[in-house]
């Protein structure tokens, strides 16, 4: 088994990176000795942080394969930041090291340093900051392993990378910003395979489309979020993406009409994976699979378990919700908070926070997070729910929906919608989306309230926060 240092020694023609920043395996490989020289030189040892701010492209990419073999961790962050939220960050992990604009820059760092390979290589890995639902993010921190590189490959191939199915060679598209832990995981796990990356600097539906066909694209990763704008684009027939034979999606829950709408259109290609920065990941689920059991994000991976434990702490049976645990991850900590990691954790058993079920045959069907469960008239309602039927209506470009005070029922369903361009939202338009919800949506989940909204605040992976949503609905 050969991973990318090992490729780029063989065969330093092959294609790293397409587009402006275009380099091949043999650049990129001198440029992430170089770099790993420029880290050790300025004291970064094992288990240092490097914190980065960088956009996706050739310098992201470089730190993460640079980080990757002195053992250090990186840790990327949100280019978006105020200098406040990341000066946090860069003093809450310890970092040496911060490459942002400004500060230091990856032409600095690398200045003078030699392209050999770094003296003592170890396999680092990355501490991704999670927003969590109240307080400062904390940092996800695994334990690192006394390998190379090299040495840590088939371990990786064997518990997770094998799961998806990618051969070597290939061309990957990344969709989202590098700075989040699935695309960084995709991305990394392309270049170990000895994939093409094409990596720009954002996603536009239409553009993704041009760059599948263009360069022949064979696996991306992206976002249900995304999924929706591909299938708006008006000429997305006229495209050739008969290169995709991997798309796969997580991160949120997926209405299961637009994932069958995916699948009509482009075959069965669409793969799903559940899991989160702290479990990796946890499932997969072949298109073939979630069309016989629609809604599934699939079976626990080999070595791994799920559980689901009811309101009252005892294990819910086939088909009864509850908080879902996952058991068999790897060990990991919150960095600096005891108290959090505790919190998370059942035994040697970690849950994300979100509420699902087990079929009788152990597949695993999410309903949402605890902290976005609405109660109404003592009625658990699933915000996810409403918002996937919703979706459905092509008048309805994105929506969030959120339960607010309602001093008869406890709280009340409100849907925060955002309009297809071109579409007016008002008294017209909440009288057919009532009218859609009717068939598809028993009453009590129907919206008291519908507003509109020219637009909803979602992260580059998709995520919608409805706590902020809800916060700023409620302070008006």
């Amino acid at each position: 088994m050969r991973g990318f240092y090992e490729i780029a020694a063989d065969d330093p023609e092959r294609p790293a990176l397409l587009g402006d920043e275009g380099t091949t395996y043999g650049e990129l490989l001198a440029l992430a000795n170089r770099a790993s020289n420029g880290l050790t030189s300025r004291g970064t040892a094992p288990g240092d942080c490097v914190v980065t701010v960088l956009r996706n492209g050739l310098d992201a990419l470089t730190m993460m394969l640079a980080t990757y073999q002195i053992g250090a961790y990186l840790v990327p962050v949100n280019w978006h930041f105020t200098a406040e939220e990341i000066d946090y960050i860069v003093a809450d992990c310890g970092a040496g090291v911060t490459i942002s604009p400004g500060t230091l820059t990856v032409g600095e760092l690398v200045a003078g340093q030699p392209d050999t390979a770094p003296a003592h290589r170890r396999a680092g890995s990355m501490m991704l900051y999670t927003s969590g639902t109240t307080g400062r993010p904390k940092g996800v921190r695994r334990r690192l392993l006394d390998l190379t590189p090299e040495e840590l490959y088939p371990i990786l191939m064997r518990k997770s990378w094998r799961h998806f199915g990618l051969p070597m060679g290939g061309v990957h598209l990344v969709c989202s910003q590098l700075y989040h832990s699935a695309p960084y995981g995709q991305a990394m796990m392309a270049l170990q395979l000895g994939h093409t990356i094409v990596a720009p600097e954002r996603f536009e539906a239409a553009a993704a489309l041009e760059l599948v066909e263009r360069h022949r694209v064979t696996n991306a990763f992206m976002v249900p979020t995304m999924f929706h704008r591909l299938l708006a684009v008006p000429e997305r027939a006229s495209y050739d993406l008969s290169s995709l034979t991997h798309l796969y999606h997580g991160a949120a829950p997926c209405p299961p009409a637009t994932k069958q709408a995916m699948i009509d259109w482009l075959g069965p290609v669409v793969w799903e994976y559940y899991g989160s920065t702290e479990a990796a990941v946890a499932t997969m689920v072949s298109s073939e699979e979630w069309l016989a059991r629609p809604g599934t994000v699939g079976k626990a991976l080999d070595g791994m378990t799920f559980t689901i434990v009811g309101e009252d702490g005892r294990e819910a049976a086939p088909g009864e919700p509850g908080l879902v645990y996952i058991g068999g991850i790897n060990r990991f900590e919150y960095h600096g908070d005891p108290d959090k990691t505790a919190a998370s954790m059942r035994g040697q058993d970690y849950t994300p926070g979100d509420i699902g079920y087990l079929d009788d045959d152990g597949y695993l069907f999410l309903l949402d997070r605890r902290t976005d469960l609405i109660i109404s008239g003592g009625v658990n309602i699933y915000p996810a729910e409403i918002e996937a039927a919703l979706l459905e209506h092509p008048s309805v470009a994105d929506v969030a929906v959120i339960g607010v005070p309602d001093p008869e029922w406890g709280h009340k369903v409100v849907a925060l919608v955002q309009p297809v361009t071109g579409i007016p939202g008002g008294d017209e338009l909440t009288a057919e989306l009532l009218r859609h919800c009717a068939p598809r949506l028993a009453r009590l989940k129907h919206p008291r309230v519908i507003e509109y909204r020219e637009s909803l605040p979602r992260t580059p992976t998709g995520k919608l926060s409805r706590r902020n949503v809800r916060e700023a609905y409620l302070s008006r």
